[in-house]
């Protein structure tokens, strides 16, 4: 009795998903994938603020509880 339930809805499911696959296929989903990996990648290098040290993991020699 199950297997008259479950057969036809999962080939229903299964027809659903690739009919969703076609629909974005054909409207584009799939053109430029490499755009979206370029996107968070900044044009423009970030600059350092003035006045803040280099090395900030350095501690003082002199400073023995550090």
């Amino acid at each position: 009795m199950t297997f008259i339930f479950l057969v036809p809805l999962s080939i229903a499911l299964g027809l659903v998903g690739l009919a969703a696959f076609l629909w974005a296929l054909n409207n584009g989903q799939f053109e430029d994938a490499d755009g979206a990996a370029w996107r968070i990648i900044p044009t423009v290098p970030p600059t350092e603020p003035e006045g803040t040290p280099h090395d900030t993991l350095a501690s003082d020699p002199a400073d023995r509880n550090a």
